[in-house]
């Protein structure tokens, strides 16, 4: 409900009367006094596309001027010739500087991970909150569609202490998230800056008639998902017995992770054969380890239970392999 106040003193502050946004999102007045209350997705899609036409302000009043209805259609279409995800969100960071200079935003690469951070170049008042949230979650809804991917977050920080409605940040940001953080941000795995865009002027122009679940709801589809589940099961097997601690790596739940793997045509069982298969074929090939060491160390509880299992994959037992190589 925070949220929805936010936008309602976006209203206020424009001299204008949020009754028909807040009745076509079915939010009685009443409720606005629930501080603690709660709206569903699809409320909050219809207050935000409503107040964004009728204020003919995209930022929702977050900034010292109004960004007009289809601004941010405008940027979208800006970077949409982009090779890759990258040059893309690099464009898009760039862009929205010239739309609204109260916050600069700016990709950087450290390591393994990429980060999208929000520099504040202005005080945003009582709309601080809603204007950094606002901000990255149009980002990240807008680089999914990009690239017709799920783009997990390894993190997303803020800096401000939690609110009292801080239980709802892990729906809009699903994975860790920090408070009292220098600065805004998400972070994310860099690989899925080298994707391609897989949207053209047709997708855009049919995405933008219906632009706010993008910034609402969560791009189900993950498609460097198997990747991360082979490198997961590969780094820690002994922590990847079960679905479970698998998950709990890749920041999702179970249920998530087995209908994002169906969804991308893998099973989890097939996955986690194929990557303990190359691993024990490795050790065998490559080293003098004892069979019992080679299935501890791809994962295995027992040395019979390998034996059985390496018989399945290849036809032939751990010894017969490394006679055979």
């Amino acid at each position: 409900m925070a949220f929805a106040l936010a936008i309602v003193a976006a209203y206020r502050r424009c001299g204008r009367d949020p009754a028909r946004a807040l009745a076509l999102a079915q939010i009685a007045p009443e409720h606005l006094k629930q501080a603690d209350g709660r709206i569903t997705a699809a409320q909050m899609e219809a207050l935000s596309g409503a107040a964004m036409q009728e204020l003919d302000d995209e930022a929702l009043g977050a900034f010292s001027r109004r960004l007009p209805w289809g601004s941010y259609g405008m940027v979208a279409r800006a970077a949409l010739s982009s090779p890759d995800l990258g040059v893309a969100l690099k464009r898009w960071c760039r862009y929205h500087g010239l739309l609204a200079d109260d916050i600069a935003l700016d990709l950087a690469v450290s390591g393994s991970f990429a980060a999208i951070t929000i520099e504040e170049r202005r005080d945003l008042g009582p709309a601080r909150e809603f204007c950094l949230v606002h901000v990255l979650r149009n980002i990240h809804g807008l680089a999914c569609w990009y690239v017709d991917s799920r783009i997990p977050l390894a993190e997303a920080s803020f800096p401000f202490a939690a609110p009292g409605h801080a239980g709802a940040y892990p729906l809009m940001f699903p994975g860790p998230v920090r408070f009292g953080a220098r600065q805004a941000a998400i972070r994310f795995d860099a690989r899925y800056l080298a994707l391609p865009l897989r949207r053209d002027e047709k997708a855009l122009r049919q995405m933008l008639q219906r632009a706010v679940p993008l910034m609402v709801l969560q791009y189900r589809r993950d498609r460097l998902l198997v990747q991360q589940v082979r490198q997961a099961l590969a780094a820690h097997p002994q922590r990847t017995h079960g679905a479970e601690g698998l998950a709990s790596l890749l920041h999702v739940s179970v249920r998530t992770l087995h209908r994002q793997l169906r969804e991308a045509g893998a099973s989890l069982q097939a996955l986690k054969d194929d990557v303990r298969r190359e691993r024990a074929q490795d050790l065998l090939w490559r080293s003098g380890m004892p069979v019992k060491q080679v299935a501890e160390a791809v994962g295995f509880r027992s040395e019979k239970s390998f034996i059985r299992a390496f018989r399945q994959w290849t036809g032939q037992s751990p010894a017969a392999f490394r006679r055979g190589v």
